[in-house]
């Protein structure tokens, strides 16, 4: 990023934009005040019809007491992404970043997924949702497990919402392990291209939880 446009303000549409052109930002670190523009020439995602969940984890699924909610706490979940940990000593959150995010969550096109042990958050990921794309920003875990279990839950919404897209931005090992891959920039442009064409619905999912399970709906407890 030049000196010029570092002094350009950054603000949430233009965050937007920069998604739909397959550009998404980072920090140095937590204490940098700039933004850099990311745009890799290979770009992790998680193939949403191939996405593969360990059994055992499934099983740690059905038998914690663990809730998992949506939206409840998004900048919770930015706050504990940002966290440093004994394997990450810094991460690229700073304030700016912060900021233009939960500016996003108010817009409806940012969204968290929580894992919660009764009132205390314990693992989740945040990411953007645009169209049918959803970009997966980071993810934690203050229980074993937990932020994969929130991956196996986001990736369940999305299927049920329609969207087509699940951008991981890097390739880890944590992510291989449920199908994710790299491709290339012109073939991952493809694939946002189709993506931006149409919108999805991230609460789809809820919806159709209530219709299967009236008795738990709101209105019928109303």
């Amino acid at each position: 990023m030049t000196d010029e446009s570092q002094q350009i303000e950054i603000t949430p549409q233009i965050l937007l934009r920069a998604y739909a052109c397959g550009v998404f930002p980072m920090a140095e670190d937590a204490s940098d005040e700039t933004m850099l523009w990311i745009e890799p020439e290979f770009r992790g995602v998680i193939p949403l019809e191939h996405f593969h969940a360990p059994r055992r984890l499934l099983r740690t699924m059905r038998n914690t007491p663990y809730d998992i909610r949506v939206d409840t706490d998004f900048g919770g979940v930015m706050n504990a992404c940002a966290e440093a940990a004994p394997d990450r000593p810094s991460t690229w959150i700073n304030g700016q970043i912060h900021d233009l995010y939960r500016k996003l969550f108010d817009m409806g096109h940012c969204h968290s997924v929580e894992v919660w042990d009764g009132h205390r958050l314990i693992g989740g990921l945040y990411g953007v949702s645009l169209g049918k794309a959803f970009f997966g920003e980071s993810m934690f875990s203050r229980e074993r497990d937990t932020s994969k279990m929130a991956l196996v839950h986001l990736v369940d919404r999305l299927k049920a919402g329609g969207y087509s897209l699940l951008d991981a931005q890097f390739i880890t090992d944590h992510l291989k392990q449920f199908g994710a891959l790299e491709v290339p920039k012109a073939e991952y442009h493809e694939l946002l291209e189709a993506a931006l064409t149409d919108v999805a619905d991230f609460y789809a999912l809820d919806r159709q939880v209530a219709d299967e399970n009236p008795e738990n709906s709101p209105e019928t407890e109303a």
